[in-house]
């Protein structure tokens, strides 16, 4: 596709950096698939007034092989295609690029973006010197300049070009995580694309892909929500079956280990704490490593780290938040050997999505979604953007008499109140009763007698399909719908 959807404030960020007559820096992170090569190119490929040079690194290629690719690329881009000299090392290479843009005209500007740059260093090649010396000596001193350094492995990027303690230490200008696409921006993607679709429609497909860009594009207009899903999850060698395999393993070493750790977090709906991870993941004493690996994934956008409201002691919680892994380890890895082989055949989504298993597992997920349009909530609560969202669990001991309580989510706000949030996913208007409202004031008043707040309590409902209005609504204080979340 020749146009960029769902993207404003990124593009914001790209003429910013366009505009400004001074050399900028910009580090570009997110997951696979999320579309960080396709907006960079074709923004600043389409730019007046700009040249526009970009290379790409290779997974576990060798750095002859990338140093190749790379002056291929200055030959290409610099001198119609004309084969360059051979070089064997990065500082001739990037010498090569400095000459090349040196006979430029004075008034255009140069966009160097070396994309998945992560696996362009290679061990021992020195490169991450290399940019530190040209970047330092040459290229910050032209204000022409605007590089891009960009890559998947988004705990790379931070650690080694964001945090760099070396001689890139503070170059960094600006910064920019590329994050799936809102339920807003998805809407807007697929019905520019031809579709014409619901909310609800949206927020199932969402469910299952999460706002991936790339995976929005699998989908067809001619087909149903469950069609497509059918199409891209169930059918045989659909498109989805290998693509977990694929996305751990273009992210990270050893992939296995964060496969592990993931689908052991995934098990818990609630969380799994680190004491919980760390006892069963024996990877390293003390769970160093494993911390690392759970740095990684959450920088990656797999799973979210919360602090329990009041249990700062008991560490940080997590859970899965992306949507695509919670679809593929509930519903198509158990079947992944008949999917390859022949299929789930017949209309086997339409069938389960009638099932209390597919309405247990679409209500976590729903969750999940919640959790990405925090901003969307905390403004249809009329609450400060600066309260804190947490989760809050108490389980009694064995044998005691207390009673526990399940907080979905709740808002910590700065006019010393706390709204606690239920969340709820249906194809109707949830209906409250005598029976639910007491469960909320129990949970309340659990809730309050835990945490001993002193804190005014307010109670709202995140209800897909909002509420049947009876005799018990006007105990809520607000009520969230999917119209909500779907605002800019």
């Amino acid at each position: 596709m020749d146009k960029i959807l769902g993207r404003h404030k990124e593009i914001e960020l790209f003429q910013s950096i366009l505009r400004s007559n001074v050399p900028e820096f910009l580090a570009v992170y997110g997951r696979r698939r999320v579309g960080k090569t396709f907006l960079i190119r074709n923004y600043f490929s389409n730019a007046k007034d700009v040249m526009f040079f970009d290379a790409t690194g290779s997974k576990n290629t060798p750095m002859s092989d990338q140093i190749e690719n790379f002056m291929t690329r200055i030959g290409e881009v610099f001198y119609n295609g004309l084969n360059p000299a051979k070089e064997i090392k990065w500082k001739n290479v990037f010498k090569a690029l400095t000459d090349a843009m040196r006979a430029l005209p004075k008034e255009k500007k140069i966009v160097l973006f070396f994309d998945e740059f992560p696996w362009m260093v290679t061990p021992k090649s020195r490169l991450l010197g290399v940019l530190d010396y040209f970047w330092n000596q040459y290229w910050s001193k032209d204000d022409r300049v605007k590089l891009i350094i960009c890559g998947s492995s988004a705990s790379w990027i931070i650690d080694n070009i964001i945090n760099n303690k070396g001689g890139l230490h503070n170059r960094i200008t600006q910064r920019l995580l590329l994050e799936p696409l809102t339920l807003n921006a998805t809407k807007k993607f697929l019905t520019q694309t031809g579709f014409k679709i619901t909310n609800k429609q949206v927020v199932d497909l969402y469910m299952v892909t999460g706002g991936i860009p790339y995976y929005l594009t699998k989908f067809r207009k001619d087909f149903s929500v469950p069609q497509n899903i059918e199409h891209i999850a169930f059918k045989k060698n659909a498109f989805l079956l290998g693509e977990f395999d694929n996305l751990f393993s273009s992210l990270f070493e050893k992939a296995d280990i964060y496969i592990d750790i993931i689908r052991f977090i995934a098990k818990s709906r609630y969380g799994t704490s680190q004491e919980e991870i760390f006892s069963t993941i024996k990877e390293a004493p003390k769970g160093g490593e494993t911390l690392k690996k759970l740095k990684a994934l959450e920088e990656a956008g797999f799973i979210k780290s919360f602090k329990p409201f009041s249990h700062q002691k008991r560490g940080l919680y997590y859970r899965v938040v992306d949507e695509f892994t919670s679809f593929y380890l509930q519903w198509i890895e158990p079947l992944k050997q008949t999917l390859f082989s022949q299929g789930a055949g017949g209309s086997y989504l339409e069938n389960e999505m009638r099932t209390p298993r597919w309405m247990s597992w679409a209500g976590y997920a729903f969750e999940s979604v919640c959790y990405k349009h925090l901003v969307q909530i905390m403004r249809c609560l009329n609450i400060s953007p600066a309260s804190l969202p947490h989760t809050w669990r108490y389980v009694p001991r064995s044998g005691s008499p207390d009673r526990g309580a399940q907080i979905d989510l709740l808002f910590d706000r700065p006019d010393n109140a706390i709204t606690l949030c239920e969340i709820k996913y249906s194809y109707e208007p949830y209906t409250l009763d005598k029976e639910y409202i007491e469960i909320l004031h129990r949970k309340a008043e659990v809730f309050q007698t835990r945490t001993k707040t002193q804190k005014q309590i307010f109670m709202a409902i995140i209800a897909s399909h909002g509420l049947k209005n009876n005799f018990y609504t006007d105990q809520i204080s607000n009520v969230v719908t999917l119209e909500d979340l779907f605002k800019d």
